[in-house]
């Protein structure tokens, strides 16, 4: 983003580039939008070590981006940029994408994080991942950043997913009894010359086609560190307690994606300021009773992985609210002080640029 307008920079200079790969090698990426960098950390025992490396990959875009006149911002939207204006990544992987997806690819001005949790035993993936997909909206709920699109208020805490869900194959996944049964409904689609891989496949939750993991989907990316490190303790100590609980012969009971998605659409409008079905009672919970009975659920395995800290910080994304939350508020007191909209949406994405570099 250039600093001095506040807007998207739709075509970053290659010298931008060419220092983030000298820097970080591998770790960084493009993306689909040339707006956009991507980075991934590597291969870590840790939540400890997630966070650590994390740290360093967004100081180092950071500084670098900084001696261009630039600014990452960690959100899932820019609260003002027009997807219309934007360009997409010249790579064989994008073109082919924007042939096929057409209009509603170039929409896809949108960033989410995703979370990689190592499962060996490809059943174990499936298995995990239709137990775990109850959990969804909670970690939806909790991460959302994205209320702005093209300088408009959306009235939704995650407008992200709205565009996402324009594009085929996202949402939840199916439940499957095992692999085999999931690679025979991917395999019927490849053997048709639909897509080529797995990797088209774009649920909030999947196994990875590229590693042997469980790959969370679903979450807006948190502007402040600390609370994107949470959302990943928090759904590794999830997988951790279901496998737990497996190896005891137990089960988290499994609900309908009809039961499950109406929750996904809750936290989407409301991230955590209202409250979420809880199927077993039949009722409406508020999301502070929830996330304490999720931080009392995950006691055991948080202790177990070393992440009971980054569990417990959940309480202050539930005290001071969301990215989402905080760009909302933010504009409006500026809308108080007699800004005009413009105005106000520069100071969100101000926010925005301090946000994304606290706590490295």
């Amino acid at each position: 983003m250039e600093k001095d307008s506040r807007d998207l920079v739709r075509d970053p200079p290659p010298a931008l580039w060419e220092e983030l790969q000298s820097a970080l090698g591998e770790q960084v990426g493009s993306e689909f939008m040339r707006s956009q960098v991507e980075i991934q950390t590597v291969v870590c025992e840790t939540i400890t070590d997630v966070a650590k490396d994390l740290r360093y990959l967004r100081r180092t875009v950071c500084d670098i981006a900084d001696r261009h006149g630039l600014a990452p911002i960690a959100a899932s939207t820019h609260p003002f940029a027009s997807w219309d204006r934007q360009l997409h990544t010249d790579k064989e992987r994008y073109n082919l994408l924007a042939r096929d997806m057409q209009g509603v690819v170039r929409r896809l001005l949108i960033s989410g994080m995703h979370v990689h949790v190592g499962i060996e035993d490809p059943d174990l993936r499936i298995d995990l991942m239709n137990q775990v997909s109850y959990f969804l909206p909670h970690l939806l709920a909790l991460s959302t950043s994205s209320p702005f699109w093209s300088g408009k208020d959306t009235g939704l805490k995650s407008y992200r997913m709205s565009v996402f869900r324009s594009l085929p194959r996202t949402g939840l996944p199916e439940h499957f009894e095992g692999w085999a049964e999931y690679e025979r409904n991917i395999g019927v689609l490849v053997g048709a010359g639909i897509f080529e891989d797995a990797t088209k496949v774009w649920w909030d939750i999947r196994p990875s086609a590229r590693y042997p993991t469980l790959e969370l989907r679903i979450p807006d990316i948190c502007t402040h560190i600390d609370d994107g490190i949470t959302v990943a303790a928090m759904y590794l100590s999830l997988l951790s307690m279901l496998f737990r609980k497996r190896k005891n012969n137990q089960r988290w009971r499994t609900y309908s994606n009809f039961l499950i998605s109406e929750n996904v659409w809750r936290a989407q409008r409301y991230g955590i300021s209202e409250g979420l079905m809880d199927f077993g009672r039949g009722e409406l919970v508020s999301m502070d009773v929830l996330t304490q009975e999720l931080v009392t659920l995950l006691a055991q395995d948080a202790e177990l992985l070393n992440c009971s800290a980054e569990i417990e910080h959940v309480r202050e994304i539930m005290k001071h609210g969301t990215s989402a939350d905080k760009q909302l508020d933010v504009y409006k007191k500026a809308l108080v002080a007699n800004r005009d909209e413009d105005s106000s949406l520069n100071r969100v994405v101000d926010f925005l640029i301090d946000e994304t570099r606290r706590g490295l």
